[in-house]
């Protein structure tokens, strides 16, 4: 199992809403003392927080699928559900969130900073809370939502101030662990380094830190090789520091060739990334290709790759780059390196330009008398499988008002039809030219709720029955009163009494006999 992932794709669930409570206040010489059903406990949500202590996303890659705590119910007697949970999970400080079409949620960069992965839902209102002037005593509750269920991908992106590029085995991570204390794995075999391993360097009164990144080859950009796996972690380091192997055994490969290759690939990864992530004032970084370099010839312990390092030191130094000849093994030339590279960063912190905050909304309601009326639902004719054109009403509000009602109770979904009518859905209706007895269908065409429209007239006390009941919607099963109940137990009664009694007179004329009288031979 790998002890480095910086990638995975994460399915994390907000917790369920408590659904609220229908109950009646009882107390003594007051049998309906009025409704005190409480409502139901919000969802808890699922949160990805910064944390420095966090290096890798080991942990959610053998365990993707995070969800947080569920809202309780409400309780009668006006108690209300108690909230779930919410569900924090740290994650490397440089971690990108992106949804499954690669579009960029959140850059998680500074210490502790948060996001809301999934949204827990909403608890559904009691009975007390539904009370008005004409619904006295609700019959009903409203149902808890469901919490936001998605995934996403978290990356992770290196935050180091230098980065170690060049082919495999040219000596990064020897370099490495020669000017500071991280220990990566050293072999003379290519691609010993298969995760980026990020070192401390202290030179004089700066510190800063190194990433040595895994070898790139040609077409690295494309994804060939660990290509596209770690150019991702140069993208936020401030110096670029190419080494370069002088003592390669290939004889097709020289320092220059080498040098030019990774700068091709980089300047190819540059034009991937886009304009946003290219453009100071969004990162806060200058570009990728504009950023400071340094070129280390390295392996000059070597007889052969110190004649090499005198060949191309010139010709490396007319480009403008800042060249220096070390030996990783032997630890040879490395104090100058560090102190220059110390300047290189302290100079880019402070010439990193600052990141513009986005314009604050400014909220201006508009005077009395002149708002207009807010359309909350749009209205189109669609096909629908097994009925035909059907209308599809789709909007936040009405679609969170059928998920929260209970349609085994009449008197809640007469309070749906109320909601919808009261905020002008039925309207839209009329708009889009549909008319009574027309089908009608509230949400996606997945889990949507469908239904014949009739026409709503709003419900006042006039229309209310009894507890759990409206007379709008037909199919309800009347409330038995306490005679009703008696007379129907005691015609069940006397039904079972006169079916004993034909048993009796039948076994009296011989129709029938006791089978336990019966011979046992027979």
């Amino acid at each position: 199992m790998p002890s480095f992932i910086d990638r995975v794709v994460l399915h994390v669930a907000g917790g369920d809403g408590g659904d609220g409570c229908t109950s009646i206040h009882r107390e003594k010489f007051k049998p309906l003392a009025g409704p005190d059903g409480g409502d139901g406990g919000h969802g808890g949500d699922v949160v990805l927080v910064t944390d420095s202590q966090v290096t890798t996303l080991l942990s959610y890659h053998r365990s993707p699928h995070r969800s947080a705590g569920k809202g309780t119910p409400g309780m009668g007697n006006w108690r209300r559900g108690v909230d779930g949970d919410n569900l924090r999970l740290p994650v490397p400080e440089g971690t990108v969130v992106k949804d499954r079409d690669g579009n960029v949620l959140a850059d998680l960069v500074e210490p502790g900073a948060t996001f809301v992965a999934a949204a827990g839902g909403t608890g559904g209102r009691g009975n007390f809370s539904l009370a008005s002037s004409k619904r006295r005593a609700p019959g009903f509750h409203l149902l808890g939502e469901p919490g936001e269920r998605r995934d996403v991908v978290l990356e992770l992106k290196t935050i180091a101030d230098v980065a170690l590029v060049g082919y495999p085995s040219a000596g990064k991570s020897s370099l490495i662990a020669a000017m500071s204390a991280a220990r990566p794995k050293i072999a003379d075999y290519p691609f010993t380094t298969l995760v980026p391993n990020l070192g401390v360097v202290e030179a004089g009164e700066t510190r800063y830190t190194v990433a040595d990144v895994p070898g790139l080859i040609p077409g690295a950009s494309e994804g060939r090789g660990l290509g596209l796996e770690f150019l991702r972690h140069i993208e936020r380091c401030a110096v670029i520091v190419h080494v370069l192997d002088c003592a390669s055994l290939d004889a097709s490969r020289d320092p220059l060739a080498d040098l030019d290759t990774i700068e091709a690939e980089l300047a190819a990864y540059s034009a991937q990334l886009g304009q946003a992530e290219n453009d100071p004032a969004h990162t806060g970084r200058v570009p990728l290709m504009e950023r400071p370099r340094v070129v280390v010839l390295n392996k000059v312990d070597d007889p052969d790759g110190a004649a090499m390092a005198e060949l191309v030191r010139a010709d490396v130094a007319a480009r403008g780059l800042p060249v220096f000849e070390v030996s990783a093994l032997a630890r040879t030339g490395l104090r100058p390196l560090s102190f220059a590279l110390a300047a290189l960063v302290e100079q880019a912190r402070r010439d990193a330009p600052a990141v513009l905050e986005p314009a604050r909304e400014i909220i201006r309601p508009a005077s009395v008398g002149r708002r207009g009326k807010e359309v909350i639902a749009t209205v189109h004719r669609i096909h629908y499988p097994g009925e035909g054109e059907v209308f599809q009403v789709r909007g936040d509000k009405p679609e969170r008002w059928v998920r929260q009602t209970d349609f085994t109770n009449n008197e809640a979904v007469g309070y749906l039809a109320d909601r919808l009518a009261t905020a002008g859905v039925e309207t839209e209706l009329v708009k889009a030219g549909a008319h009574a007895g027309d089908s009608v269908l509230i949400g996606e065409v997945e889990g949507g709720v469908l239904f014949t429209w009739e026409p709503t007239v709003t419900a006042g006390a006039e229309l209310l029955g009894a507890r759990g009941t409206d007379v709008r919607v037909e199919d309800y099963t009347p409330r038995r009163t306490n005679v009703e109940r008696r007379r129907q137990y005691h015609a069940s009664m006397d039904a079972k009494e006169a079916a004993r009694q034909e048993l009796r007179a039948e076994a009296a004329e011989g129709l029938w006999t006791d089978a336990s009288s019966w011979d046992a031979e027979d």
